[in-house]
């Protein structure tokens, strides 16, 4: 059985949900045309993504929405039911406690909505972390799990939304070009290269394809879908973005781990690929996985007390400590 899907990479603006949700609008319209039943699209791209870091708490209320009655997730809603479509977005949450969160919304054509609220959210000492795992159900005989940006780093979080029963993972980015404290994971992109894109397209390009952008994705993210055994779809932002470059390369992997699908072009993409779903049932994760030893993995859940938050954790130089 095959299921078409598509990822898109799009240059948001930030606090300017109203232009946000027209690229989105326009790129649902394009995703129904070539008949894509789940359509993914990057971190907090309604909102803007890393100006948040600083805003006040009062302006990151102005940007926050309820979910599900406010007004962006019924605009998302609509789009679905309309097209027949999973819609999957980013955006602040505010939760009914008061909190706000860097939550991904996906709704579904029969009026569903799902939420995941990031695990590992370090955009804002005023954007808290959310608490549990999301897989779903979908109209398509597969199930479907979400995991924000920081969340795919860490590969425990990838193999509990395996077993949680995920076919395809959402995974939804703000990332490349970033500053990082790893001086060989990544690194900035001069913002000249962006501005001159249309000019010198291969200059920014050759980043995008180089270490910054997709050689560091795929030191790792290949691995979230084969060790795992399920698809994923990598979507991401593109261009500046308060001073760092994101670098794009939508793509999307099969569960072995193989890209079957990407972008590296500096604008605005929708990248579709039809997924094979009878791959999943001889995957190598997922045989990997029937050969697990629960018995041994309890240090897995014992801190060892290095342990920081979110936000310390992406912004600490400290070394981890071995488990005694």
């Amino acid at each position: 059985m095959m299921l078409r899907c598509g990822t898109v990479q799009f240059h948001h603006k930030a606090d300017d949900k109203g232009y946000n949700m027209a690229v989105v609008e326009r790129f649902c319209r394009e995703a129904a045309e070539s008949q894509v039943k789940i359509l993914a699209f990057p971190e907090m791209c309604l909102t803007g993504y890393w100006h948040v870091r600083n805003l006040g708490r009062e302006r990151l209320e102005e940007l926050a929405e309820p979910v599900p009655s406010g007004s962006s997730t019924q605009a998302i809603a609509s789009l679905s039911a309309r097209y027949g479509m999973a819609i999957g977005v980013g955006m602040i949450e505010r939760g009914e406690d008061g909190r706000l969160f860097n939550t991904y919304v996906v709704c579904l054509p029969d009026g569903q909505v799902h939420r995941h609220r990031k695990l590992h959210a370090f955009e804002s000492d005023d954007i808290a972390s959310g608490d549990s795992y999301t897989v779903f159900d979908t109209p398509w005989g597969v199930k479907v799990g979400v995991l924000i940006c920081w969340d795919n780093n860490l590969v425990e979080n990838a193999r509990a939304t395996a077993l949680l029963g995920a076919d395809i993972v959402m995974a939804p980015h703000q990332t490349g070009g970033c500053h990082s404290r790893s001086p060989q994971a990544m690194g900035l992109i001069d913002p000249a290269l962006w501005e001159n894109r249309h000019s010198n397209p291969e200059a920014v390009e050759a980043e995008f394809r180089g270490p910054k952008g997709r050689e560091w994705l795929l030191r790792w993210l290949p691995a979230r879908a084969h060790d795992n055994g399920y698809f994923l779809l990598f979507s991401n932002g593109v261009g500046e973005d308060d001073g760092e470059v994101r670098t794009g390369n939508a793509m999307i992997i099969d569960c072995y781990g193989r890209i079957i699908a990407e972008t590296w072009k500096a604008q605005d993409a929708l990248v579709v690929a039809d997924l094979d779903l009878d791959l999943l049932p001889l995957a190598t994760g997922r045989r990997w996985i029937r050969g697990r030893r629960p018995d041994l993995y309890g240090l897995l859940t014992q801190p060892q007390g290095h342990e920081l938050a979110p936000r310390q954790a992406r912004f600490s130089e400290a070394p981890v400590v071995k488990a005694k």
